[in-house]
């Protein structure tokens, strides 16, 4: 099977080109024109990686013994035999916690295999990656023992936590670059599509002898691992579920979607955003719309995105690649793009929308707290009325949000995250979590915030040293 652009059905590649170059000429993102229906009951009893390894092959792509390698990386997860953990909070609820890997985000279930995949397709390599907190993490722990692979991760200071920024500064490696620039998440996008799109760029990483991609979801490398698990757990049921994703760049809830088209047991995916509610405007009105909208800082870091990238991956798939290349040519030039009605309501088939302010996140983590310890994205999820049968995808461990935390559950500010951390540990009864506990003993040594017309060159100052 081929992949082919959301701007022109005709630009076709498989899937290793799409994975090494996730962008294509007319700068579309590469995605499945034609979904495989597959036979999930078939293969219910199987184990995750086995299940894993049916549901690709479906695809057609070949390269089955580097799947095959990239799906043992899920034994390094908590539990070596399954990579996810499904809790029961009452009789139409669960969680899907998603956050086992190394880094504690769901990122991980994704850029674990395609860190294999990648080792496996390609001799020498430069990614770069834009992260609102959990990208970057993920990506980095997955290439740091590469000997051929380079990573630069661009985050935005002082809008991601303090853990989440630890874990990408922490990780001191010879391949492994993280820069800081002045801005939010949306700032970090563009920079990143702007380096994918400059030639001048890419032929003076060429004559480093690498080449150059992304560990974004604009890589569909990154999408296909995350349509295992919507699919997977939506077998745990005998009915239909509804899906409740907290969603920033799109991605998570592309692929319940896509999950869904291919036969997953999958009624309702609903979309959960935080007072960045961009993409619950969009649900509900059919207007994606920029103009006179500010990014906001909430106590959902990784949710801080106006510009959800792979919304551009839903529009083609429903209405394909000249209507999708005019939205987003209106949202690039005119900060925006309307739906038509029989339009909205093909999205209103599939999704629901709404968004959730910090003050409603804090009481959702406080009223949960009770049964279980909730991140303050997943608490974005509990704004939504539970009628039928429900999975949250819960995308992070609270562990890695401690201020944010400490102040739901004790109503007072956290004056020292480390000690904040461990209080929380005690009184509702918390495995201390050595990935998270090693971060608060690790000398921060300074770093510089750059502005966004440096990165270029810091880039190229770096690979060339």
């Amino acid at each position: 099977m081929l992949l082919v652009s959301t701007k022109n059905i005709n630009d076709k590649v498989d899937f290793k080109s799409a994975l090494l170059n996730p962008s294509s000429k007319d700068g579309g993102l590469y995605t499945i024109n034609e979904f495989p229906k597959f036979d999930g009951f078939k293969y219910k009893d199987l184990s995750y990686e086995d299940f894993a390894f049916k549901l690709i092959q479906s695809f057609d792509f070949g390269y089955e013994q580097e799947f095959k390698n990239a799906l043992k990386t899920y034994e390094n997860f908590d539990d070596k035999t399954t990579p996810i953990k499904l809790k029961k909070i009452n009789e139409n609820l669960y969680i899907n916690e998603l956050y086992h890997g190394p880094t504690r985000a769901f990122k991980d279930l994704a850029l674990q295999p395609f860190g294999s995949l990648f080792s496996d397709f390609n001799d020498k390599s430069l990614i770069i990656c834009a992260t609102s907190g959990d990208t970057g993490p993920a990506t980095l722990k997955s290439f740091e023992n590469s000997k051929n692979i380079k990573v630069i991760c661009i985050y935005p200071d002082l809008a991601t936590s303090k853990v989440q920024a630890l874990q990408m500064r922490s990780l001191d490696k010879n391949n492994l670059k993280t820069l800081a620039i002045k801005g939010n998440f949306d700032d970090a996008q563009k920079i990143l599509k702007q380096l994918l799109k400059d030639d001048d760029f890419k032929n003076s990483i060429k004559s480093l002898g690498y080449n150059l991609s992304s560990a974004n979801s604009i890589n569909f490398g990154r999408i296909l691992f995350q349509i295992i698990y919507h699919y997977f757990v939506s077998l745990k049921f005998n009915e239909k579920i509804d899906i409740i994703i907290p969603s920033g760049n799109f991605g998570n809830a592309l692929s319940a979607y896509y999950a869904k088209k291919m036969g997953a047991n999958i009624n309702k995916i609903k979309i959960a955003s935080n007072q960045n509610n961009i993409l619950s405007e969009f649900f509900n009105t059919g207007k994606y719309d920029l103009r006179n909208k500010a990014l906001q800082n909430t106590i959902s870091p990784a949710m801080d995105i106006l510009i959800s990238s792979n919304i551009e991956r839903l529009l083609f798939d429903k209405f394909k690649d000249e209507k999708t290349k005019k939205f987003m040519q209106d949202l690039n030039e005119n900060k925006f793009f309307t739906l038509e009605k029989d339009e909205l309501k093909s999205l209103k088939e599939d999704f629901e929308a709404d968004f959730c302010t910090d003050l409603e996140c804090m009481q959702n983590i406080k009223k949960i707290s009770k049964d279980y310890l909730i991140d303050p994205h997943t608490a974005t999820c509990f704004k939504f009325d539970i009628k039928n049968k429900t999975i949250i995808c819960s995308t992070a461990k609270w562990n890695k949000f401690t201020p944010s935390m400490y102040k739901s559950l004790f109503d007072n500010e956290c004056k020292d995250e480390k000690k904040s951390f461990y209080e929380i540990c005690e009184k509702y009864n918390e495995k201390i979590d050595e990935n998270i506990k090693h971060l608060f003993e690790f000398d921060d040594k300074k770093y510089e915030v750059y502005n966004d017309c440096e990165i270029k060159n810091k880039i190229l100052e770096w690979m060339k040293s």
